[in-house]
Protein backbone atom coordinates (compact mmCIF):
# COMPACT_ATOMS: atom_id res chain seq x y z
CA UNK A 1 0.00 0.00 0.00
CA UNK A 2 1.62 3.00 -1.35
CA UNK A 3 0.13 6.32 0.06
CA UNK A 4 2.27 8.66 -2.35
CA UNK A 5 0.05 10.26 -5.08
CA UNK A 6 0.70 10.39 -8.51
CA UNK A 7 1.16 14.18 -10.30
CA UNK A 8 -2.50 13.07 -11.74
CA UNK A 9 -3.81 12.50 -7.86
CA UNK A 10 -2.45 15.57 -6.35
CA UNK A 11 -4.09 17.67 -9.43
CA UNK A 12 -6.94 16.23 -8.45
CA UNK A 13 -6.71 16.92 -4.56
CA UNK A 14 -5.75 20.34 -5.51
CA UNK A 15 -8.63 20.89 -8.22
CA UNK A 16 -10.99 19.84 -5.51
CA UNK A 17 -9.62 22.20 -2.78
CA UNK A 18 -9.88 25.18 -5.05
CA UNK A 19 -13.21 24.60 -6.12
CA UNK A 20 -14.58 23.86 -1.93
CA UNK A 21 -12.32 27.14 -1.41
CA UNK A 22 -14.07 28.96 -3.64
CA UNK A 23 -17.55 27.59 -3.49
CA UNK A 24 -18.71 27.21 0.30
CA UNK A 25 -22.54 25.92 0.88
CA UNK A 26 -24.81 28.93 2.42
CA UNK A 27 -24.89 29.39 6.23
CA UNK A 28 -26.82 26.18 8.19
CA UNK A 29 -30.19 26.91 8.30
CA UNK A 30 -31.28 27.88 12.20
CA UNK A 31 -34.73 28.04 11.52
CA UNK A 32 -37.17 25.77 9.72
CA UNK A 33 -36.29 22.40 11.16
CA UNK A 34 -35.18 19.32 9.42
CA UNK A 35 -37.09 19.81 6.04
CA UNK A 36 -35.23 23.44 6.07
CA UNK A 37 -31.70 21.29 6.94
CA UNK A 38 -32.78 18.84 3.95
CA UNK A 39 -33.30 21.35 1.58
CA UNK A 40 -29.95 22.96 2.24
CA UNK A 41 -28.17 20.05 1.98
CA UNK A 42 -30.27 19.07 -1.17
CA UNK A 43 -29.12 22.73 -3.04
CA UNK A 44 -25.57 21.71 -1.60
CA UNK A 45 -25.80 18.52 -3.82
CA UNK A 46 -26.83 20.31 -6.86
CA UNK A 47 -24.02 22.56 -6.29
CA UNK A 48 -21.78 20.10 -6.56
CA UNK A 49 -23.84 18.12 -9.71
CA UNK A 50 -23.27 21.06 -11.35
CA UNK A 51 -19.77 21.19 -11.02
CA UNK A 52 -19.57 17.72 -11.50
CA UNK A 53 -18.31 17.03 -8.16
CA UNK A 54 -21.30 15.16 -6.78
CA UNK A 55 -19.77 11.39 -7.60
CA UNK A 56 -16.57 11.87 -9.27
CA UNK A 57 -16.44 8.20 -8.29
CA UNK A 58 -18.91 7.11 -10.86
CA UNK A 59 -17.97 6.42 -14.54
CA UNK A 60 -18.22 9.19 -17.13
CA UNK A 61 -21.07 7.62 -18.63
CA UNK A 62 -23.21 7.69 -15.81
CA UNK A 63 -22.26 11.60 -14.64
CA UNK A 64 -19.56 10.83 -12.81
CA UNK A 65 -15.65 11.98 -13.63
CA UNK A 66 -14.33 8.16 -14.01
CA UNK A 67 -12.44 8.95 -10.90
CA UNK A 68 -9.42 6.15 -9.50
CA UNK A 69 -10.19 4.40 -6.20
CA UNK A 70 -7.56 6.94 -5.09
CA UNK A 71 -9.00 9.78 -6.34
CA UNK A 72 -12.24 8.96 -4.70
CA UNK A 73 -10.73 8.06 -1.34
CA UNK A 74 -9.14 12.08 -1.79
CA UNK A 75 -12.28 13.16 -2.79
CA UNK A 76 -13.97 11.81 0.83
CA UNK A 77 -11.15 13.38 2.61
CA UNK A 78 -11.08 16.85 1.22
CA UNK A 79 -14.87 17.36 1.65
CA UNK A 80 -14.56 16.08 5.20
CA UNK A 81 -11.75 18.76 5.40
CA UNK A 82 -13.44 21.47 4.15
CA UNK A 83 -16.86 20.55 6.51
CA UNK A 84 -19.12 20.89 4.21
CA UNK A 85 -22.51 18.70 4.43
CA UNK A 86 -23.40 15.47 3.41
CA UNK A 87 -25.08 15.46 0.21
CA UNK A 88 -28.70 15.06 0.71
CA UNK A 89 -28.72 12.07 -1.67
CA UNK A 90 -25.94 10.37 0.24
CA UNK A 91 -27.49 6.61 -0.05
CA UNK A 92 -28.45 7.03 -3.87
CA UNK A 93 -24.88 8.18 -4.08
CA UNK A 94 -22.87 5.67 -2.56
CA UNK A 95 -25.32 2.75 -2.83
CA UNK A 96 -27.97 2.73 -4.97
CA UNK A 97 -26.32 4.10 -7.75
CA UNK A 98 -23.80 1.51 -7.39
CA UNK A 99 -25.59 -1.31 -7.08
CA UNK A 100 -27.55 -0.52 -10.23
CA UNK A 101 -24.71 -0.42 -11.81
CA UNK A 102 -23.27 -3.68 -10.87
CA UNK A 103 -26.63 -5.70 -11.03
CA UNK A 104 -29.53 -2.86 -12.96
CA UNK A 105 -30.69 -3.88 -16.17
CA UNK A 106 -29.84 -0.83 -19.21
CA UNK A 107 -33.36 0.49 -18.87
CA UNK A 108 -32.73 0.63 -14.91
CA UNK A 109 -29.87 2.36 -15.70
CA UNK A 110 -30.86 4.78 -17.72
CA UNK A 111 -34.14 5.70 -15.64
CA UNK A 112 -32.69 6.48 -12.42
CA UNK A 113 -28.86 7.20 -12.18
CA UNK A 114 -29.08 10.55 -13.39
CA UNK A 115 -32.01 11.62 -10.84
CA UNK A 116 -30.10 10.23 -8.07
CA UNK A 117 -26.98 12.08 -9.31
CA UNK A 118 -29.06 15.58 -9.18
CA UNK A 119 -30.71 14.76 -6.18
CA UNK A 120 -34.11 15.06 -8.42
CA UNK A 121 -34.74 12.02 -6.47
CA UNK A 122 -33.94 10.66 -3.20
CA UNK A 123 -33.01 7.50 -1.89
CA UNK A 124 -33.61 5.16 0.90
CA UNK A 125 -32.79 1.73 1.89
CA UNK A 126 -35.21 -0.58 2.88
CA UNK A 127 -33.66 -3.63 5.23
CA UNK A 128 -33.43 -3.71 8.34
CA UNK A 129 -36.96 -4.85 10.18
CA UNK A 130 -38.98 -4.78 13.53
CA UNK A 131 -37.56 -8.78 14.28
CA UNK A 132 -34.69 -8.77 11.49
CA UNK A 133 -32.16 -5.53 11.99
CA UNK A 134 -28.92 -6.84 11.73
CA UNK A 135 -29.87 -10.75 10.81
CA UNK A 136 -31.30 -9.73 7.52
CA UNK A 137 -32.03 -12.97 6.19
CA UNK A 138 -34.65 -13.08 8.73
CA UNK A 139 -36.83 -10.50 6.98
CA UNK A 140 -40.59 -11.21 6.57
CA UNK A 141 -41.51 -8.78 4.04
CA UNK A 142 -43.56 -10.55 1.58
CA UNK A 143 -43.98 -10.06 -1.91
CA UNK A 144 -46.27 -12.31 -4.16
CA UNK A 145 -46.55 -12.00 -8.05
CA UNK A 146 -49.87 -10.51 -9.17
CA UNK A 147 -49.50 -10.66 -12.89
CA UNK A 148 -46.30 -8.35 -14.39
CA UNK A 149 -46.39 -7.00 -10.80
CA UNK A 150 -45.29 -7.27 -7.16
CA UNK A 151 -47.28 -7.35 -4.01
CA UNK A 152 -45.76 -5.87 -0.75
CA UNK A 153 -46.75 -6.10 2.16
CA UNK A 154 -44.47 -6.09 5.40
CA UNK A 155 -42.84 -3.39 7.35
CA UNK A 156 -39.70 -1.66 7.92
CA UNK A 157 -37.60 0.05 10.09
CA UNK A 158 -34.78 2.48 10.72
CA UNK A 159 -35.10 3.41 7.25
CA UNK A 160 -32.78 6.88 6.91
CA UNK A 161 -34.46 9.83 5.17
CA UNK A 162 -37.30 7.92 4.24
CA UNK A 163 -39.55 10.79 4.59
CA UNK A 164 -37.90 13.12 1.92
CA UNK A 165 -37.35 9.84 -0.50
CA UNK A 166 -39.01 9.06 -3.64
CA UNK A 167 -37.36 5.74 -4.16
CA UNK A 168 -36.30 2.67 -1.77
CA UNK A 169 -33.86 -0.40 -2.26
CA UNK A 170 -36.04 -2.62 -0.78
CA UNK A 171 -35.69 -6.30 0.23
CA UNK A 172 -38.31 -8.62 0.00
CA UNK A 173 -39.55 -12.74 1.04
CA UNK A 174 -40.76 -14.07 -2.71
CA UNK A 175 -39.89 -17.45 -1.52
CA UNK A 176 -40.52 -19.22 2.09
CA UNK A 177 -39.75 -22.53 0.73
CA UNK A 178 -36.40 -22.17 -0.07
CA UNK A 179 -33.55 -21.72 2.91
CA UNK A 180 -33.72 -18.26 4.17
CA UNK A 181 -31.07 -16.57 1.82
CA UNK A 182 -32.05 -18.01 -1.61
CA UNK A 183 -35.87 -16.58 -0.95
CA UNK A 184 -35.40 -13.13 -0.66
CA UNK A 185 -35.44 -10.12 -4.06
CA UNK A 186 -34.38 -6.66 -4.11
CA UNK A 187 -37.06 -4.68 -5.56
CA UNK A 188 -37.03 -0.33 -6.33
CA UNK A 189 -40.35 0.43 -4.85
CA UNK A 190 -41.97 3.88 -5.34
CA UNK A 191 -42.28 5.75 -2.19
CA UNK A 192 -44.99 8.09 -3.64
CA UNK A 193 -48.06 5.75 -3.11
CA UNK A 194 -50.73 5.52 -0.48
CA UNK A 195 -49.78 2.27 0.39
CA UNK A 196 -46.45 2.54 1.44
CA UNK A 197 -46.80 4.59 5.09
CA UNK A 198 -44.34 6.46 6.27
CA UNK A 199 -43.65 7.16 10.03
CA UNK A 200 -40.71 9.00 11.38
CA UNK A 201 -38.82 8.09 14.87
CA UNK A 202 -37.46 10.82 16.97
CA UNK A 203 -34.32 10.22 18.25
CA UNK A 204 -32.56 11.09 21.71
CA UNK A 205 -30.86 14.12 19.90
CA UNK A 206 -34.43 15.24 18.93
CA UNK A 207 -34.19 14.57 15.42
CA UNK A 208 -36.54 12.84 13.06
CA UNK A 209 -33.07 11.20 10.95
CA UNK A 210 -34.96 7.59 10.85
CA UNK A 211 -37.94 6.46 9.79
CA UNK A 212 -40.59 2.96 9.85
CA UNK A 213 -42.33 1.98 6.99
CA UNK A 214 -45.57 0.34 7.05
CA UNK A 215 -46.12 -1.03 3.31
CA UNK A 216 -49.79 -2.50 2.77
CA UNK A 217 -50.42 -4.08 -0.07
CA UNK A 218 -47.50 -1.56 -2.43
CA UNK A 219 -47.43 -2.84 -6.28
CA UNK A 220 -43.80 -3.17 -7.94
CA UNK A 221 -43.79 -3.77 -10.90
CA UNK A 222 -41.55 -6.85 -12.11
CA UNK A 223 -39.43 -4.18 -14.82
CA UNK A 224 -38.31 -3.03 -10.75
CA UNK A 225 -36.61 -6.15 -9.83
CA UNK A 226 -32.86 -5.68 -9.61
CA UNK A 227 -30.61 -9.01 -9.98
CA UNK A 228 -33.45 -11.18 -10.54
CA UNK A 229 -35.83 -13.29 -8.61
CA UNK A 230 -34.23 -15.43 -5.56
CA UNK A 231 -31.10 -13.26 -6.18
CA UNK A 232 -31.56 -10.02 -3.27
CA UNK A 233 -29.44 -11.61 -0.90
CA UNK A 234 -26.43 -11.18 -3.28
CA UNK A 235 -26.97 -7.98 -4.49
CA UNK A 236 -28.31 -7.00 -1.14
CA UNK A 237 -24.51 -7.75 -0.10
CA UNK A 238 -23.53 -5.34 -2.86
CA UNK A 239 -25.30 -2.42 -0.92
CA UNK A 240 -23.96 -2.88 2.19
CA UNK A 241 -20.18 -3.58 1.29
CA UNK A 242 -20.87 -0.07 -0.68
CA UNK A 243 -22.17 0.90 2.46
CA UNK A 244 -18.81 0.44 4.90
CA UNK A 245 -16.58 0.79 2.43
CA UNK A 246 -18.01 4.09 0.56
CA UNK A 247 -18.52 5.64 4.21
CA UNK A 248 -15.39 4.82 6.05
CA UNK A 249 -13.43 7.63 4.65
CA UNK A 250 -15.84 10.22 5.40
CA UNK A 251 -15.65 8.96 9.08
CA UNK A 252 -12.53 8.41 9.67
CA UNK A 253 -12.14 12.47 8.53
CA UNK A 254 -15.20 13.53 10.78
CA UNK A 255 -13.33 11.45 13.93
CA UNK A 256 -10.40 13.13 13.31
CA UNK A 257 -11.52 16.42 12.79
CA UNK A 258 -13.50 15.44 16.38
CA UNK A 259 -10.20 14.92 18.41
CA UNK A 260 -8.36 17.60 17.21
CA UNK A 261 -11.46 20.12 18.26
CA UNK A 262 -11.42 18.13 21.82
CA UNK A 263 -7.15 18.05 21.66
CA UNK A 264 -7.56 22.00 21.14
CA UNK A 265 -9.77 22.58 23.95
CA UNK A 266 -7.64 20.47 26.47
CA UNK A 267 -5.08 22.69 25.67
CA UNK A 268 -6.42 25.76 26.14
CA UNK A 269 -7.46 24.65 29.48
CA UNK A 270 -4.15 23.37 30.52
CA UNK A 271 -5.10 19.63 30.72
CA UNK A 272 -2.67 18.28 28.28
CA UNK A 273 -0.09 18.19 31.42
CA UNK A 274 -2.42 15.99 33.26
CA UNK A 275 -1.14 12.36 32.53
CA UNK A 276 -4.68 10.94 32.54
CA UNK A 277 -6.05 13.05 29.71
CA UNK A 278 -2.91 13.05 27.48
CA UNK A 279 -2.56 9.49 27.61
CA UNK A 280 -6.54 9.21 26.82
CA UNK A 281 -5.69 11.50 23.93
CA UNK A 282 -3.11 9.65 22.45
CA UNK A 283 -4.78 6.38 22.23
CA UNK A 284 -7.95 8.27 20.52
CA UNK A 285 -4.81 9.63 18.05
CA UNK A 286 -3.35 5.99 17.47
CA UNK A 287 -6.82 4.79 16.73
CA UNK A 288 -7.71 7.64 14.20
CA UNK A 289 -5.00 6.87 12.55
CA UNK A 290 -5.29 3.16 12.30
CA UNK A 291 -8.75 3.47 10.96
CA UNK A 292 -7.46 6.39 8.22
CA UNK A 293 -4.79 3.51 7.65
CA UNK A 294 -7.18 0.55 7.57
CA UNK A 295 -9.32 2.47 5.08
CA UNK A 296 -6.65 3.03 2.87
CA UNK A 297 -6.03 -0.78 2.88
CA UNK A 298 -9.72 -1.82 2.21
CA UNK A 299 -9.27 0.81 -0.85
CA UNK A 300 -6.21 -0.81 -1.98
CA UNK A 301 -7.98 -4.32 -1.94
CA UNK A 302 -10.78 -3.20 -3.90
CA UNK A 303 -8.73 -1.94 -6.70
CA UNK A 304 -7.08 -5.88 -6.73
CA UNK A 305 -10.09 -7.55 -6.30
CA UNK A 306 -13.03 -5.09 -8.24
CA UNK A 307 -15.24 -4.81 -5.33
CA UNK A 308 -15.14 -3.76 -1.82
CA UNK A 309 -14.27 -6.72 1.00
CA UNK A 310 -15.26 -7.28 4.20
CA UNK A 311 -12.44 -5.22 5.94
CA UNK A 312 -15.29 -2.51 5.65
CA UNK A 313 -16.69 -4.09 8.99
CA UNK A 314 -13.42 -3.69 10.66
CA UNK A 315 -13.45 0.01 9.81
CA UNK A 316 -17.21 0.70 10.78
CA UNK A 317 -16.66 -1.68 13.78
CA UNK A 318 -13.18 0.58 15.28
CA UNK A 319 -15.29 4.02 14.35
CA UNK A 320 -18.54 3.45 16.47
CA UNK A 321 -15.99 2.09 19.43
CA UNK A 322 -13.58 5.16 18.95
CA UNK A 323 -16.47 7.71 18.54
CA UNK A 324 -18.40 6.57 21.70
CA UNK A 325 -15.06 7.30 23.65
CA UNK A 326 -13.85 9.99 22.10
CA UNK A 327 -17.37 11.83 23.07
CA UNK A 328 -17.37 10.40 26.25
CA UNK A 329 -13.90 12.14 26.75
CA UNK A 330 -14.82 15.33 25.42
CA UNK A 331 -17.55 15.20 27.75
CA UNK A 332 -15.22 15.51 30.48
CA UNK A 333 -12.85 17.41 28.76
CA UNK A 334 -15.18 20.33 27.32
CA UNK A 335 -17.46 20.05 30.77
CA UNK A 336 -20.46 21.43 31.15
CA UNK A 337 -21.14 22.13 27.57
CA UNK A 338 -20.97 19.13 26.58
CA UNK A 339 -23.95 17.99 28.77
CA UNK A 340 -26.55 21.20 27.74
CA UNK A 341 -29.32 20.49 25.25
CA UNK A 342 -28.73 22.54 22.15
CA UNK A 343 -25.09 22.56 22.11
CA UNK A 344 -22.62 20.64 19.32
CA UNK A 345 -20.80 18.72 21.90
CA UNK A 346 -23.96 17.88 23.64
CA UNK A 347 -25.40 16.67 20.08
CA UNK A 348 -22.25 14.42 19.32
CA UNK A 349 -22.05 12.57 22.57
CA UNK A 350 -26.00 11.52 21.99
CA UNK A 351 -25.85 10.60 18.40
CA UNK A 352 -22.96 8.90 19.05
CA UNK A 353 -24.89 6.29 21.58
CA UNK A 354 -26.67 4.89 18.21
CA UNK A 355 -22.80 4.04 16.53
CA UNK A 356 -22.20 0.89 17.80
CA UNK A 357 -26.15 -0.34 16.34
CA UNK A 358 -26.43 1.67 12.65
CA UNK A 359 -25.27 0.29 9.73
CA UNK A 360 -24.16 -3.30 10.95
CA UNK A 361 -24.07 -3.88 14.39
CA UNK A 362 -20.91 -3.88 16.66
CA UNK A 363 -22.16 -7.49 17.36
CA UNK A 364 -22.66 -8.62 13.82
CA UNK A 365 -19.51 -6.79 12.27
CA UNK A 366 -17.17 -9.21 14.99
CA UNK A 367 -18.75 -12.34 13.39
CA UNK A 368 -18.08 -10.75 9.99
CA UNK A 369 -14.34 -9.97 10.88
CA UNK A 370 -14.12 -13.42 13.01
CA UNK A 371 -15.62 -15.26 9.69
CA UNK A 372 -14.51 -13.33 6.60
CA UNK A 373 -11.26 -11.85 7.80
CA UNK A 374 -9.63 -14.37 10.24
CA UNK A 375 -10.90 -16.76 8.72
CA UNK A 376 -12.20 -18.15 11.72
CA UNK A 377 -14.91 -21.29 12.26
CA UNK A 378 -18.21 -21.09 13.01
CA UNK A 379 -19.53 -21.02 16.54
CA UNK A 380 -21.61 -23.89 16.88
CA UNK A 381 -24.63 -24.01 19.28
CA UNK A 382 -24.25 -26.66 22.15
CA UNK A 383 -26.90 -29.14 22.42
Amino acid sequence: MDLTFSPQESAFRDELRGWLADNQPDPKPVEGGEDAEFTWRRDWQRRLYEAGWAAPHWPTEYGGRGASMTESAIYFEEVGRARVPYAANVLGLLLGGPTLMAWGTPEQKERHLAPILSAEEIWCQGFSEPDAGSDLAALKTRAVQDGDEWVISGQKVWTSGAQYSKWCMLVARTDSEVAKHKGLTYFLMDMEQEAVQVRPLRQITGESEFNELFIEEARIPESNIVGGVGNGWKVALTTLMNERAGLGFALQIRLRQLLDDVIAIAADRGLLSDPLYADSLAELHIRCESIRLLAWKGLTDTERYGQPGPEGSLVKWLWSDTNQRLTQLAADIVGADALTIGTSWSYELMRARGNTIEGGTTEVLKNIVAERVLGLPRLKASA
